[in-house]
């Protein structure tokens, strides 16, 4: 059984994700109206994508903490950080954080990989001071992302006894459900916004050759299928991939969910 980690994808992640994940990023860091000054806490920064830009927002009177659970993910992260960001590794479920710290928690596509939701809600509203606000981007339904969905669903095929950790990516996708866990939690001012994003690839191969070298999860799951599998997936995500093909690069829409609540 291929045991899924970002450890593994971390070098490859912002040639597959990474690339397309941060244009929400902006959006998420207007949703909790970051400021010159402010603290922030960016919860699973992975390689800091989100983590940057919130340093640029807060400027050298504030500061920036991205903390992850994957170590070779925040080695991937520490070439951006230039002295800028603050990085530590740390479990989501269990901040080493002291109590009203910071003034914004971010989490970028991080939320849903969470295995405690609501402990790691409740934590997070816990380093927050009072007011200080919540954003957290999560993908939309597989359908919605289709760059992603084609491929967990072309992997749940060859492996269908880890179809639920293939599609994980998706679990928040539901609107209602990531509301009803913010304020589960103890937040308030709940709110959630989809975003839509124009993705590109120039060919299949600008597509494939992250996945090919293991990016993220996915790719991960993969590289551990046999080649007569591996060679099936490649053919479904080329023919399915063609249908938003036009005289050249592969465009799709893919939107993500993004939830902001207060403290």
């Amino acid at each position: 059984m291929t045991t899924l980690s970002f450890d593994a994808g971390a070098a490859a992640y912002d040639r597959f994700m990474g690339r397309w994940s941060r244009l929400y990023v902006p959006a998420l860091l207007d949703g909790v109206e970051l400021a010159a000054g402010h603290r922030v806490l960016d919860v699973a920064t992975g390689t800091g994508e989100a983590a940057e830009p919130a340093a640029a927002r807060v400027g050298p009177s504030g500061g920036v903490v991205g903390i992850d659970i994957s170590l070779p993910m925040l080695r991937a992260a520490k070439g951006r950080a230039a002295g800028r960001l603050a990085l530590a590794a740390m479990d989501a479920q269990a901040l080493g954080c002291r109590d009203q710290a910071f003034d914004a928690v971010i989490c970028q596509l991080g939320l849903m990989f969470v295995p405690d939701l609501d402990r790691a809600l409740r934590d997070f509203r816990r380093v927050l001071r009072p007011g200080g606000r919540l954003g957290a981007c999560v993908w939309s339904t597989p359908d919605r992302v289709p760059f992603v969905g084609f491929l967990a669903d072309a992997l749940s095929r060859q492996l269908p006894d880890q179809r639920a950790a293939l599609h994980i990516g998706f679990s928040l996708a539901d609107p209602a459900r990531l509301g009803e866990a913010l304020a589960g939690a103890g937040f308030r001012d709940v709110r959630t916004a989809r975003e839509t994003r124009r993705i590109v690839f120039e060919s299949f191969e600008d597509y494939w050759g992250p996945v090919e070298a293991g990016g993220a999860r996915l790719g991960q799951a993969y590289r551990g299928l046999p080649e007569p599998a591996k060679r099936v997936v490649v053919e479904e995500l080329r023919t399915r991939l063609a249908a938003f093909r036009s005289a050249g690069p592969i465009a799709m829409e893919a939107d993500a969910l993004q939830a902001f609540a207060r403290r």
